[in-house]
């Protein structure tokens, strides 16, 4: 079972395949479940509706025929997730409930949905058309990392509607996955500057076509943040998640006249608007610079520091760093590897990755970026099953035996091959799989690793 349960005693014999007898005993963890199975049925209790979901996902991956025994279970994190960038490539709905379905096998609980970036913008607001009639759109795609400069030439685009986002919201929580959105602000906002120039600095240019951070940031001025609380109202009144992504990263300071406290003061009224509406900011690591505002939820990606970080600052934590948890880096060395870039990240990378030890973790999540992910089936690709070594990791418990999951993988891949899921054979990859059309960029992870530490330097009051 993927992932194994905390505590497995099975015995001789088989289930009858009788009705499994469930019901919610407040005593057991509120994700927790205890299954018990015996010839004459199964008995199923849990501390809550998740529970009962868990329990019941468990129990279909023993059988039919299912073994007799006792199963208890909870799992060890209550963040258990995955980022799906839908800016860089546009997900159809229908996609994007398939991906819900697979996390849920998993026993994941949130997928942090990354809305905009600077090569498209994906969520309609009201009062702001050109938001999707400019912003979701682009002229071309850069193929490959941008260090080749190639581009395929086609036009490339889509938005979600607001009923198409609460499909999302709903589909998933019938599944208990939180859906957190993440409106990226005040960098990472081409898109949004391109549909209304009167947002930025002067730059009236496209939507970003390559990949990499754009320096055309928004302007910050009273008319812009009006904008920003008006988007984030708009994401509240869609998303009910207690914790609303800001983003925060990556954003150039070059169009401004003044620094980076320009940014902390810019994320502090942020948060206020959020809390004013129940919520709270969850934003990467870069806002901890110059201070994060009480009661900030931080992603860590920058490496392993910025978790650290957050933790002295008080701060809760969703440990992802960058070199364990990002699945757009490439998975071996072999030169078949569609676009292999970012430093190498093996199956046994992501699974033995152990957050700190602090009760600020909430817990980690991986992150799929997708700038080289056209279509599900790529995206698949490279989730699969290093997913599967996220969601043990995350459940539990802290030991954990790569060579004991290593033996029980092949058992579920089954289950996805009746899925249908398009997952990166363990022998590694197909002839098909290649991309020589959108070459690569491999790093080296010392050389990534020094360049994390030069890049966290403000979290240790360093020049940066």
């Amino acid at each position: 079972m993927i992932p194994r349960p905390h505590s497995v005693r099975l015995e001789p014999g088989t289930v009858a395949g009788s009705p499994v007898d469930s019901r919610i005993d407040p005593e057991l963890p509120p994700e927790g479940y205890l299954l018990d199975l015996s010839p004459e049925g199964v008995v199923l209790r849990a501390g809550s509706d998740a529970g009962l979901f868990y329990g019941r996902q468990t129990l279909a991956q023993l059988g039919p025929p299912a073994p007799c025994g006792r199963i208890e279970d909870a799992p060890r994190f209550g963040w258990r997730g995955v980022l799906l960038d839908v800016a860089r490539h546009f997900m159809p709905v229908p996609d994007v409930l398939r991906f819900v379905d697979l996390i849920a096998l998993h026993k994941l609980n949130v997928l942090h949905l990354h809305l905009t970036d600077d090569q498209g913008w994906r969520i309609e607001v009201p009062g702001w058309p050109r938001l999707t009639s400019v912003g979701a759109w682009r002229s071309s795609t850069m193929l490959g990392s941008r260090v080749h400069g190639l581009f395929d030439g086609r036009p490339h685009g889509g938005f979600y509607t607001t009923a198409d986002l609460r499909r999302i919201v709903a589909y998933a929580a019938q599944r208990h996955v939180t859906v957190v959105p993440e409106v990226d602000m005040p960098g990472h906002m081409q898109a949004a500057i391109a549909a209304y120039p009167a947002l930025g600095n002067g730059f009236d240019g496209p939507v970003r076509t390559g990949w990499g951070v754009s320096h055309h940031v928004l302007n910050l001025s009273e008319e812009t943040l009006a904008f920003c609380r008006r988007v984030l109202d708009h994401v509240c009144d869609i998303f009910p998640s207690e914790v609303i992504g800001i983003g925060g990263d990556e954003c150039p300071t070059d169009e401004w006249p003044g620094g980076r406290e320009l940014q902390v003061a810019f994320t502090a009224r942020m948060a206020e608007h959020l809390a004013a509406r129940g919520r709270r900011v969850y934003g990467w690591d870069e806002i901890l610079a110059g201070g994060a505002p009480a009661g900030a939820v931080v992603a860590a990606w920058r490496g392993t520091e910025p978790a650290a970080a957050a933790i002295r600052a008080g701060h809760q934590v969703v440990c992802c760093p960058d070199v364990r948890l990002y699945l757009d880096y490439r998975q071996s060395d072999d030169p078949g590897e569609p676009t292999p870039v970012g430093t190498l990240l093996t199956l046994e990378d992501v699974y033995t990755y152990e957050p700190p030890d602090s009760p600020l973790v909430l817990g980690a999540q991986a992150n799929i970026w997708t700038e080289h992910m056209e279509s599900l089936r790529r995206v698949e690709y490279m989730a699969f099953p290093r997913l599967c070594a996220l969601a043990e990791m995350v459940w539990g418990p802290a030991g954990r035996d790569f060579a004991d999951f290593a033996a029980r993988l092949p058992r579920h891949l089954e289950r996805l091959d009746a899925l249908g899921v398009n997952y990166r054979p363990l022998a590694g990859p197909r002839p098909d799989d290649a991309r020589p059309d959108a070459p690569g960029h491999p790093r080296d992870l010392a050389d990534r690793l020094a360049e994390l530490h030069r890049m966290t330097a403000d979290l240790r009051g360093e020049p940066e």
